[in-house]
């Protein structure tokens, strides 16, 4: 992390949160942009220069796009150009060493490996101004004439390491005209508190989970390896989820209003419905700027499927320098489009619980094809996975299970929307405030205990 667990919950947060609050309106926009670039730089004190030349470059070409807009030729390649720095300097520090590694595998080629340092964030950040200058290109967004205001929304910390993705014409309007509220402020706390709880009581466990089960793939049996990938279901959902909702929860204590980024995916009945609900922004960025101007599904069924396979590709890409990240995404573009194409009316008619399962199953599938960064440990895995040769579940794998089955099920029933169903049934009463209290001061606690006790462990997404 960028700031260890414990400093931010109790030095970073209650500091910055306090001068905030403490500083006249018209300010706080300048402060937030100082302490954005000083939690970013406290890990990263090299890389926060090139944060910060993103936003310049992404600020003049914004301003150069709106300056010649009725200059047709000069708005288009203001914005070319803008967009090939961004996509070349993300494609420079993520993508180098992944390409020449690739190279070297042709037998007459010997290149130095490079190996360059992931900015944290990159991935995140970049998207984000990219979308800006191409909203002002399109007249969908107004373009920012304030490089503090800009600034505060490109380095803005609670979505800043891992999301969401927040586009400018969808906080234009709240970075000048916020007006922070008590009422917004405790929904930010409850928010956050419920995104602490995923990440460290929840996602935590289930990260150890999946670390002992794939310590000894070979000894863990056909059950033992589905008890590890259904783990590591649990985790990755939770620790992005989880962070989505502590960014959201800050971005509420700010007077900030962000998009929602998860809505459940785990009670989809199909793939197409998984990706409406997972990591929305980012489904909705790739939409946005990649499959509708390449045409989407308005120029025949062969070029809507190559368009599916482009995006799908490149979004598998953009999680990660490795191949299985590029398979994870054309896997779930194939699917898709098998979906679509082929098996939708029969999917349809299925019970519901056969689509759910059905679901579940290519899910669990894509997260081990994108847990295993090496394509020899994925064939390894997948083989596991069907192999009864090895029995059906290792001593250790079976004791494993036995100590986390509580937190499974707990995990399982957190991923419906049971619980908020039932506290919307609740939330009007005349008392529910001191539930509210005592549940926030309760994951707080425990959650800061298990702090206490955890070794380094920082938010899977945060290496995108």
């Amino acid at each position: 992390m960028v700031f260890s667990s414990l400093v931010f919950l109790f030095a970073y947060l209650p500091i910055t949160l306090l001068i905030y609050y403490l500083v006249p309106r018209h300010g706080r926009n300048i402060f937030l942009f100082i302490i954005n670039l000083v939690f970013y730089g406290w890990g990263e004190p090299t890389l926060v220069l090139l944060m910060v030349f993103n936003i310049f470059f992404n600020y003049v070409g914004g301003w150069l796009v709106d300056k010649y807009r009725k200059d047709a030729k000069k708005k288009k390649l203001f914005l070319i150009l803008t967009c090939i720095l961004d996509i070349g300097i993300l494609a420079v520090f993520k993508y180098t060493g992944m390409i020449t590694d690739s190279l070297n595998m042709l037998p007459f080629l010997n290149i130095p490996s490079l190996k360059i340092s992931l900015p944290i964030g990159i991935s995140f950040y970049t998207f984000q101004t990219m979308s800006y200058v191409i909203d002002v290109y399109r007249d969908d967004a107004p373009v920012s004439r304030n490089f503090i205001n800009f600034g505060t929304y490109v380095a803005l910390f609670p979505q800043l390491i891992a999301g969401p993705i927040v586009r400018y014409k969808d906080v234009a309007y709240q970075l000048s005209h916020r007006r922070e509220t008590l009422e917004q402020f405790t929904s930010g706390v409850k928010l956050f508190m419920v995104g602490l709880g995923k990440k460290v009581l929840i996602a935590n466990q289930m990260g150890n989970l999946t670390t002992s089960v794939f310590a000894t793939t070979d000894e863990n049996g056909v059950l033992g390896t589905w008890v590890g990938i259904i783990a590591y279901t649990f985790q990755i959902y939770f620790d992005f989820s989880g962070y989505s909702d502590m960014a959201c929860g800050l971005g509420n204590m700010l007077g900030f209003e962000f998009l929602k980024n998860f809505n459940y995916p785990y009670i989809s009945k199909s793939i197409t419905e998984f990706w409406r609900r997972w990591h929305i922004s980012l489904s909705t960025w790739f939409r946005e700027y990649v499959y509708i101007p390449l045409g989407g599904n308005k120029r025949g069924t062969k070029r809507q499927i190559i368009n599916l396979l482009v995006v799908w590709g490149l979004t598998g890409l953009w999680h990660g320098a490795s191949w299985n990240f590029l398979l994870w995404g054309l896997y779930f573009g194939l699917l898709l489009i098998l979906e679509k194409f082929v098996i939708k009316k029969v999917l349809d008619k299925l019970p519901s619980v056969i689509q759910h399962i059905y679901t579940l199953f290519i899910v669990a599938i894509g997260w081990g094809i994108f847990y295993f960064t090496d394509i020899k440990q994925l064939g390894a895995f997948f083989a596991d996975l069907f192999n009864f040769g090895n029995g059906i579940i290792g001593s250790q794998a079976l004791t494993l299970l036995l100590s986390y089955l509580p937190i499974m099920i707990v995990a399982a029933i957190a991923s419906t929307p049971l619980a908020a169903r039932l506290y919307s049934r609740f939330k009007k009463t005349k008392f529910i405030w001191i539930a509210e209290v005592l549940f926030c001061v309760a994951i707080f606690a425990i959650s800061t205990a298990s702090l206490v006790n955890q070794s380094y462990n920082p938010f899977l997404y945060f290496r995108f």
